[in-house]
């Protein structure tokens, strides 16, 4: 019998270990998918998958209406967004640092792999497309740990297909030994590699490098040179390229989820496709020329940002100027992971209902930043109900997270331990380690640790109309939940 799928139809339910008892083995949210694992009875509890999990749910929670699920994953410092259409089109939008540059060494590769395995007990992972927000490696580096050979053996499923790869157009090449960011004319960067043949040719060695001089460089090299061997397309995505502005295939359909490129803003010269050079430095343009990328599902619009800077924010402003209300949205991912360098206008352009903030511990940025966490809330859009704020709402993955802290008791060395047994503060013993990304020595005796920790993951969920907002409770282990309608 093939295996029918349903969806949970209720803010949050429960699922219960039994068919009969109350003893309940975790909560599920609205949307969540659930796999029949009996015929479906006309009343009471049925048995089911979910979440990796076996269990009971109440019959009349569940129906047959999915959602466009938004899941802003907990990469620590960088972005990962996983995106999952109500047609069941997987989208990975960015996916933080590569896996052992993170303190957890976990990335949304990570999250992507448990989604297929545990939750929807697939055998392989497969993605309608990969994109990357621009060239900076907390963004790509979870990308290529899904598709990098070297890495995948560090994921359940080691099968892994991906359909698409689209990028902003920016890249990092090496000329004459020197790392930039390639060619520019009259303050535009120019040409942009458009298509999987044109990145091809100028990794070293290929006919473009050859021709121009440059050659894509470094770690950007080593991940566009997995991204062509895994993706049966490479596309360059701008405003005015690929279906009217569209990501391709993500076109306005009746009833289907649109995604518009908002930006970059391409422009022309010599005839040719050209992006504004902005200045003061490498990271101006990299991050300026993030894509921006609106959702649009019925009434709902979610705004996805990747790094805009002011620089870049004003530049969008002012090409939408006599149309702004191409940047409202209801819920907006805040830009470069909450970063000063920010404008207040274009906050107010958007004025989300929700902000969700990608951020990370172990960094030197202290993002988010304390004036845009409350310029997030100043032009966010207001609504109150019996004197109580129901938006805008900020979010942060960061703060969503917790975890136990604890002391070193004792430790133990061989299988008997009885001769190996050493407590905290005894002199015979001495462990030294160093943490993820320094090169000092810390003792083991004197250092604290880390256990049970529940990564700040922000789930979005929306039919079209309504739009649910939800963490996991630390103590609870229930879902945090907040609700409201689209305002479009």
């Amino acid at each position: 019998m093939a295996e029918i799928i349903m969806y949970v139809s209720e803010d949050t339910i429960p699922l219960f270990s039994t068919k009969t008892t109350n003893t309940k083995r975790m909560h599920l949210l609205w949307g969540d998918s659930v796999r029949l694992q009996e015929a479906l009875p006309a009343a009471g509890r049925v048995k089911v998958k979910a979440r990796g999990n076996t269990g009971y749910v109440n019959v009349g929670h569940l129906n047959n209406n999915a959602l466009l699920e938004f899941y802003f994953i907990d990469v620590g410092q960088g972005d990962g967004v996983l995106v999952v259409t109500p047609d069941r089109k997987h989208i990975l939008i960015d996916g933080g640092y590569i896996r052992r540059k993170q303190i957890t060494k976990r990335n949304a590769a990570d999250f992507v792999d448990w989604k297929f395995d545990r939750d929807y007990g697939q055998s392989r992972i497969r993605l309608d497309a990969i994109i990357s927000s621009h060239n900076d490696e907390d963004h790509y580096g979870g990308l290529w740990d899904i598709i990098n050979p070297n890495e995948v053996h560090e994921l359940n499923l080691r099968i892994v297909e991906i359909s698409k790869y689209y990028y902003a157009g920016i890249n990092w090449y090496e000329k004459d030994g020197k790392r930039n960011l390639g060619p520019h004319k009259d303050g535009y960067w120019i040409p942009l590699l458009s298509s999987k043949t044109a990145l091809k040719n100028h990794l070293p060695g290929g006919s473009g490098a050859a021709s121009s001089g440059y050659s894509l460089q470094g770690q950007w090299k080593d991940f566009i040179s997995q991204v062509v061997k895994s993706a049966s397309s490479c596309t360059r995505l701008s405003n005015k390229k690929n279906s009217k502005g569209y990501v391709p295939g993500f076109e306005p359909k009746p009833n289907y989820p649109s995604i518009k490129v908002l930006a970059p803003i391409e422009e022309k010269v010599d005839g040719k496709p050209a992006l504004k050079k902005f200045g003061s430095g490498d990271s101006q343009n990299t991050n300026g020329h993030s894509l921006l990328l609106r959702v649009d599902y019925g009434k709902t619009k979610v705004l996805l940002t990747g790094d805009l800077n002011a620089q870049s924010q004003k530049h969008i402003l002012n090409f939408y100027k006599d149309n702004l209300g191409e940047l409202s949205c209801d819920v907006a991912k805040a830009c470069h992971h909450g970063s000063d360098d920010c404008s207040f206008e274009f906050l107010s352009a958007l004025s989300a209902s929700a902000t969700i903030i990608s951020s990370g511990d172990n960094e030197g940025h202290n993002h988010p930043r304390p004036r845009i966490v409350a310029a997030s809330a100043l032009t966010g859009h207001q609504l109150i109900r019996d004197d109580r704020v129901v938006t805008p709402l900020i979010y942060s993955t960061e703060v969503a997270r917790s975890y136990k802290i604890t002391e070193p008791a004792k430790l133990i060395l061989g299988k008997a331990g009885a001769e190996g047994t050493f407590h905290a503060g005894n002199k015979q013993a001495q462990i030294q380690f160093t943490s993820s990304g320094q090169v000092r020595k810390r003792d083991l005796w004197k250092s604290m640790f880390v256990s049970g920790i529940v990564y700040g993951l922000v789930n979005i969920r929306t039919d079209g109309e309504k739009i649910l907002c939800a963490t996991l409770s630390e103590t609870k282990k229930e879902w945090e939940i907040e609700t409201f309608m689209s305002r479009f």
